[in-house]
């Protein structure tokens, strides 16, 4: 049968005036019209506020008087959603209109699928297409080091990516999560960690799924795209706030998804990366400095929330071990297209029968 399932989109915004009119038009384009909208403004002060205001009878927005982070905010959206998906969506992604059937068509082919991405392509802060077109993302990876990074960044698209695939996890720019997943792997009622407030809460929640056995599955029939000012070439020039919090994290999300086992394999790529990070900051960002002061604050809280996720850990060593390479990582899908083409084809079958009942009316 089609795959026309309930689909929340959430969206935080902070200062996202120059993007999110056009995401929000994006959105309430899309041919799959099954859906609701609501987005979480974390107080902002560039008239993104008063861009939400025109969407107010077609969205359920919220005006947050604080800036909570992104995570919480999500979360925040997440608890007012009655979707069977949850889409979430950057403020500075753009989609093609048939984004969100593509979606859910993937998500409908498994039902061991708790997330699905798409093809994200870069886009200017203009939201002009480059010259050269690039790739976003087609899901993320870790390397040995703890790293995750973007499967396809900044390649010329050219060909790529063209076959669903499992992937590790997807990026929450523009991630289709299964309301299942998320009650399911939430702890405490919280699907992204607020203790992240912002960064990398997507490949926390990818590390923690993969731990309680949901799978990600990539789709390149889902095409949008997506202004990128994070990228790990231009650390400087993000603000310091940001870099403190890339670091906090960095050990927020090994303290609670960890194995022993991944620990001792990688052991060495682990310590010489940590070196790397202890230094920078001691040496040149000093203000990233207070990211170890947080942990050793809130060491106890961080230790229960792995005591929960480990006690539920539904895969062995050698699945988690086999994900995180330098090269990225996807698992071949080969059951997948046929299943997929099935689902797209419902819709048509049903109206050509509808056609057929027609024309033998007297």
């Amino acid at each position: 049968m089609p795959a026309n399932d309930f689909v929340t989109v959430t969206i935080v915004t902070y200062n996202s005036g120059r993007f999110i009119k056009r995401c929000l038009e994006s959105v309430l384009e899309q041919k799959y019209f099954n859906i609701e909208v609501v987005v979480v403004d974390n107080a902002s002060n560039d008239g993104t506020a008063d861009l939400l205001e025109q969407f107010e009878k077609r969205c359920k927005v919220v005006y947050n008087e604080e800036n909570i982070g992104f995570a919480a905010a999500q979360n925040q959206a997440i608890a007012m959603s009655r979707g069977e998906w949850i889409l979430t969506l950057n403020p500075d992604v753009l989609l093609d209109n048939d984004f969100i059937q593509e979606l859910v068509n993937a998500g409908n082919v498994d039902s061991k699928v708790g997330t699905v991405c798409g093809k994200l392509l870069t886009i200017l802060a203009s939201f002009d297409l480059p010259e050269k077109q690039l790739v976003d993302s087609t899901g993320i990876y870790f390397t040995p080091m703890l790293r995750h990074l973007d499967r396809g960044s900044q390649e010329v698209d050219n060909g790529h990516y063209l076959k669903p695939e499992y992937v590790f996890g997807a990026t929450a720019a523009a991630a289709l999560y299964r309301r299942s997943m998320i009650d399911d792997i939430s702890i405490d009622g919280e699907f992204f960690d607020p203790d992240f407030f912002v960064y990398r809460e997507d490949a926390d929640v990818a590390w923690r799924a993969q731990l309680l056995g949901w799978r990600c599955v990539y789709t390149p029939d889902a095409r949008g795209y997506h202004v990128r000012n994070v990228l790990p070439g231009n650390r400087r020039a993000l603000p310091p706030e940001i870099n403190m919090h890339s670091v906090k994290n960095r050990f927020l999300m090994r303290i609670k998804n960890i194995t022993p086992d991944l620990y001792r394999r990688n052991w060495l790529s682990i310590t010489t990366r940590d070196i790397v990070v202890a230094g920078a900051c001691v040496l040149h960002e000093h203000a990233s400095l207070k990211a170890f002061w947080y942990l050793a604050r809130n060491w106890r809280r961080v230790f229960e929330k792995r005591k929960a996720i480990m006690a539920r850990r539904r895969v062995d060593d050698e699945y988690i071990a086999n994900w995180f390479s330098y090269e990225p990582v996807s698992k071949p899908a080969p059951r997948f297209q046929s299943k997929l083409a099935a689902i797209k084809a419902a819709p048509v079958k049903a109206q050509a029968r509808a056609r057929g009942a027609g024309a033998r009316r007297p």
